[in-house]
C-alpha cells in the first residue's frame, strides 16, 4: 500500500522538494537518435548487476537531466528499491510532449522514439526485465511521461507525473493498460488544476485538467466503479484499483499546492512502480 505521497508537504520551489544528503554522481551517456546526439545521465544502485527496473525521470522546461536528479534526489530512492534511473536531456531544455508549444514540438523532434530507444539500450545493457520500465517527471516532464505512456504503453508499465497533464489536442490511445499515480497542486500557477489555457516556457497551449486526465486514465484502464476517496495530510487521494490487467489509477490532489515537486513524490513514485511492474 502506498504511504509516502500521502504525507506530502509542499516544498515551495519550482523543481525540487527532496533533500539530497550526498552529491549526485551519475554516468553520462550519448545516444545518437534521428540525426541528433541525445544526452543523458544514468544511475545504477551500487552492487546490483541487474536492477529490478528502470525509471525514466524527466525534467521540466528550462531544466536539465542533472538538475532533475539533484532536485528529486531520486538516486537515493532508486537505491532502496533496486532501480536504475535515467535522467535524459530535452532539446532546448524541453520536450515534444504533444502540446505544440515547445521548440522540439515545433521542430518535430521524436522524443517518444528517443525515450523508447534509450529504454531499449539501458534494459539491454543492465539486464532489466521486460515490463519493468517506468516514467516520472515534473511539469513539462510530466506531460512527456504521460505522452510516452499514451503512445508506447507496450514499453512503459506505470507513470507518476507531478504537476503536469496532457495537451488537449494530444491523442491518448494506449495499446494496453498503464498504472498511473498523478499528483497535482490545486494552486498550481503554471499548469492550472482546472485545465484550459496555460503559458509555459515555450508559449501558450491548452491542456486537459489534471483531475479529468486521471478520469480518462480510469476509463482507458477499465477501472470499475468510482474512485475511493481518502483525506490525507496534504489533501485528498482518489484511488481506483482492480483495473484491467491489475493496473491502478491514483490521483492525489494537494490542497494549496503550487507548481512543485512535492516532498515524498520520489519515494511514492518508486513505491508505486515496485507494485506495478508487469
Amino acid at each position: 500500500m502506498l504511504t509516502a505521497v500521502f504525507t506530502l508537504v509542499g516544498c515551495g520551489v519550482s523543481v525540487g522538494g527532496e533533500a539530497s544528503a550526498t552529491p549526485v554522481v551519475n554516468t553520462a551517456g550519448v545516444l545518437p537518435f534521428a540525426g541528433l546526439q541525445r544526452t543523458y545521465e544514468v544511475h545504477v544502485p551500487p552492487g546490483i548487476a541487474h536492477p529490478a527496473g528502470l525509471v525514466i525521470n524527466l525534467h521540466g522546461a528550462g531544466q536539465t537531466g542533472s538538475a532533475q536528479a539533484a532536485a528529486t534526489n531520486y538516486n537515493a530512492v532508486a537505491d532502496r528499491f533496486g532501480f536504475a534511473v535515467v535522467y535524459p536531456d530535452g532539446i532546448d531544455f524541453s520536450w515534444a510532449d504533444g502540446r505544440g508549444a515547445s521548440v522540439p514540438d515545433r521542430q518535430g523532434v521524436d522524443d517518444v522514439g528517443f525515450l523508447v530507444a534509450l529504454a531499449d539500450r539501458l534494459t539491454h545493457d543492465y539486464g532489466i526485465p521486460p515490463g519493468h520500465v517506468f516514467a516520472t517527471g515534473m511539469s513539462a516532464g510530466a506531460f512527456m511521461a504521460t505522452r510516452l505512456a499514451c503512445d508506447r504503453a507496450d514499453v512503459v508499465a506505470a507513470i507518476a507525473p507531478v504537476a503536469g497533464s496532457l495537451g488537449s489536442a494530444a491523442s491518448c490511445a494506449p495499446s494496453r493498460p498503464v498504472s498511473v499515480l498523478a499528483t497535482h497542486g490545486v494552486a498550481d500557477p503554471v499548469v492550472p488544476y482546472g485545465g484550459g489555457g496555460m503559458v509555459g516556457r515555450g508559449g501558450p497551449s491548452d491542456i486537459v485538467a489534471p483531475p479529468a486526465m486521471a478520469e480518462r486514465w480510469r476509463a482507458l484502464d477499465g477501472c470499475p466503479g468510482v474512485p475511493v476517496e481518502e483525506v490525507v495530510s496534504a489533501g485528498v487521494r482518489f484511488t481506483s484499483s482492480g483495473c484491467a490487467d491489475g493496473t491502478e489509477v491514483v490521483f492525489v490532489r494537494v490542497d494549496g499546492g503550487g507548481h512543485e515537486w512535492f516532498g515524498g513524490s520520489s519515494e511514492a513514485g518508486a513505491q508505486f512502480f515496485a507494485a506495478h511492474a508487469r
